[in-house]
């Protein structure tokens, strides 16, 4: 079973608009509320493609119970920390030809909260995997993280880490299965640049993140593709339909769990897990979001996979 947590939950409210102007009314359409967070998204298409998967987080108030209904109403089980406060709502806003994010901080959560999860996370025995994805909520403890990666390594369990905290450059050397980092992260966190197409670069930064502790890297550079490596070979790939981007929403979170519901079960498959993963990212940036995967055997065609080394 591959559990998720997302520590920072959220509602997000989908909405667009003709064009966005300061000091007056702005009429929206087609508002959508959704059950979201990185890991809620991660398991949600997990269970889209056939993958045994439940979520773990904190969540509070009228809004959290929003989301726990919501996603078991989607068939994913959620295994709740409940706490103090009212789980934060982000709003997406679309007006034509840009996107504007407005992203909360969220419910603080306390050191009594982060043991109940911890005591959850240690009494899960079907828990074969945990992939950590998103933001943490205010009041988190400096290690609290690490804490729950041992944990998780105490159980036998491998770990994922989508995270763009700091904490991912410490997190590493406890030597994670796999890490996603994308291009601002890579810099931001490890100060290493990669462009696409300069594979050079990219097996310098690559060598770098294993000499470090990551036994995989999948770096995703949005509309350009990804690197993988697994410490031993060094592949490319991207979608080279044309896209339409409506919104790059839950694409790198879909990514992940693609490229995981195929490499997960086979680490032989990694060519046939960057295509479904890069033609996944490329349905859900053109469908505005996440919950339509009806064009992934279409773009799947579509995608180049070579190998570097």
């Amino acid at each position: 079973m591959i559990y998720t947590l997302t520590a920072n939950p959220a509602i997000d409210y989908n909405i667009f608009c003709d064009g966005l102007a300061p000091n007056c009314v702005t009429r929206t359409r087609d508002a959508v509320y959704s059950p979201n967070g990185k890991g809620l998204n991660v398991s949600f298409a997990l269970h889209h493609f056939g993958v045994d998967t439940a979520v773990l987080g904190f969540f509070a108030g009228f809004s959290g119970h929003y989301i726990v209904d919501g996603a078991r109403a989607k068939g994913v089980e959620v295994h709740p920390v409940w706490t103090e406060g009212i789980t934060r709502v982000n709003v997406f806003l679309n007006a034509v030809d840009r996107e504007y994010n407005m992203v909360n901080a969220g419910a603080a959560i306390t050191p009594a909260d982060e043991g109940k999860m911890l005591h959850l996370i240690g009494s899960l025995d079907d828990m074969t995997c945990l992939s950590i994805s998103g933001s943490l909520p205010p009041g988190t403890s400096d290690d609290f993280l690490a804490r729950v990666v041992r944990m998780a390594g105490e159980r036998g369990a491998d770990v994922v880490l989508d995270i763009s905290s700091p904490q991912l450059a410490d997190l590493v050397h406890e030597r994670p299965l796999l890490i996603k980092p994308n291009d601002d992260e890579l810099r931001d966190i490890f100060g290493l640049e990669v462009m696409a197409g300069d594979d050079a670069s990219a097996v310098r930064a690559l060598d770098a993140l294993h000499a470090a502790g990551a036994r995989a890297v999948l770096l995703t550079l949005g509309g350009d593709g990804a690197y993988f490596s697994d410490g031993a070979g060094i592949w490319y790939a991207r979608c080279i339909a044309p896209v339409q981007v409506l919104s790059t929403v839950c694409a790198g979170d879909s990514t992940l769990a693609a490229f995981l519901s195929v490499w997960y079960r086979d680490r032989t498959r990694v060519e046939d897990a960057l295509r479904f993963a890069m033609a996944t990212g490329a349905n859900v940036v053109e469908c505005a979001g996440q919950g339509d995967f009806a064009h992934v055997d279409a773009y799947r065609s579509q995608v180049e996979v070579r190998r570097i080394r």
